[in-house]
């Protein structure tokens, strides 16, 4: 029996921002994760830090991000002070362009919203095809207008994963690789986790294991509402920089490779390519930027995000486990930060923490109770 203060279950983005917060407050840890063979959902996405548009119909969503991109200058500044790692933060404002006035029309709607929302604190600027194209040269004629947000940025989010990886070990945090947890059982002093003939305990438990926490959470009678939304995405091969914002669609990298990207299917756990939709991918990002229907592609995949019934985060902490939490959510890259500074701390009891209140199970099913599984 191997004995732990805390254990995460799921070695994604999610899970080691976690894990890297509780480390920084001194707390004993241990990452369970499958490894390599897992869905993982941190080596295929797109590396924003996107805040535009984000909590339509759901304000605090939109607040808890924006508090997560505050927090990323400190959270990046602590990862390269453990590892030397410079992740490419960069935070100069991001752009969603618009090929359509029916777009840009939806575009304005949700901004306008979330505006009125948040008090009228929620800085955007709507510009039309003329000011976009003096913020933003090399825009192709079919692109009608946009909307450009300061609150928005990217990083490298393999070198995030990296640094990660890093800073845990640097911090003490052992990663357990290749087990597949299939057992959670209650005890007088914390929690067993079994994988076939291994066991661990620890006072607390976190399932943090992306698309793996509805088979977890049914382990403890709890039905945590996730599915999988494949998302695909086109890389080209490395040009000279011409792109010194991101946008929805493109982005250059800070290596000069350029990703295209933003399909949403629901395809089950199938998380190949197609065709139809590499070349949607493709036109729509040429559309945007003609240059780019005179580069090389070199790469494509397609990932799996981790879409709650709502679209929304889950971070619950169950009255009947004591001890538990269950953390699931699509947007890894962007609330990092606040998983590792505001998340952690609220795990390990340091406070409780009212900006996650509306985040509970307990928005699935009636106001005051959680649905339970049979």
């Amino acid at each position: 029996m191997q004995k732990n203060d805390v254990i995460v279950v799921g070695g994604g983005l999610v899970g080691l921002s976690i894990a890297y917060g509780l480390a920084l407050l001194g707390r004993q840890v241990s990452v369970l994760d499958e490894g390599d063979d897992a869905i993982r959902a941190a080596r295929g996405n797109f590396g924003l830090l996107w805040v535009q548009g984000k909590g339509y119909r759901m304000s605090p969503y939109a607040q808890w991000t924006r508090e997560s991109v505050v927090l990323w200058p400190r959270f990046a500044a602590a990862l390269q002070a453990d590892t030397g790692i410079d992740v490419h933060l960069r935070q100069q404002g991001g752009f969603q362009l618009c090929l359509s006035d029916a777009e840009m029309a939806q575009e304005s709607h949700r901004l306008g919203w979330l505006r009125e929302a948040l008090a009228g604190d929620y800085p955007f600027e709507l510009l039309d095809a003329v000011q976009l194209r003096a913020r933003l040269p090399g825009i192709g004629p079919e692109v009608v207008g946009g909307c450009f947000s300061p609150m928005d940025g990217h990083v490298n989010p393999l070198k995030l994963l990296r640094s990660l990886y890093a800073a845990c070990q640097s911090r003490g945090v052992k990663l357990i690789n290749g087990h597949h947890v299939d057992g959670i059982e209650s005890r007088a002093t914390g929690f067993e986790l079994r994988a076939k003939d291994q066991r661990w305990s620890a006072r607390q438990v976190v399932l943090a294991a992306g698309l793996g926490n509805r088979a977890l959470g049914a382990m403890v009678g709890l039905d945590v509402p996730v599915r999988p939304n494949r998302g695909q995405i086109l890389v080209t091969e490395r040009l000279k920089p011409f792109l010194h914002y991101p946008t929805t669609y493109v982005r250059q990298t800070d290596e000069g490779t350029v990703q295209l990207g933003d399909s949403h299917e629901s395809v089950g756990f199938d998380d190949g390519t197609g065709s139809q939709v590499m070349a949607d991918i493709a036109r729509r990002a040429v559309q945007c930027f003609p240059r780019l229907g005179r580069v090389r592609l070199v790469r494509a995949w397609g990932a799996l995000r981790v879409m709650s019934a709502d679209g929304f985060p889950i971070y619950e902490a169950p009255q009947a486990w004591a001890g538990l939490s269950i953390i699931s959510c699509h947007s890894g890259v962007t609330l990092a930060a606040a998983h590792a500074l505001r998340l952690a701390p609220w795990i390990a009891g340091e406070f409780d923490d009212p900006m996650l209140k509306p985040f509970g199970l307990h928005r699935f099913n009636s106001p005051t109770e959680v649905r339970h599984v049979g």
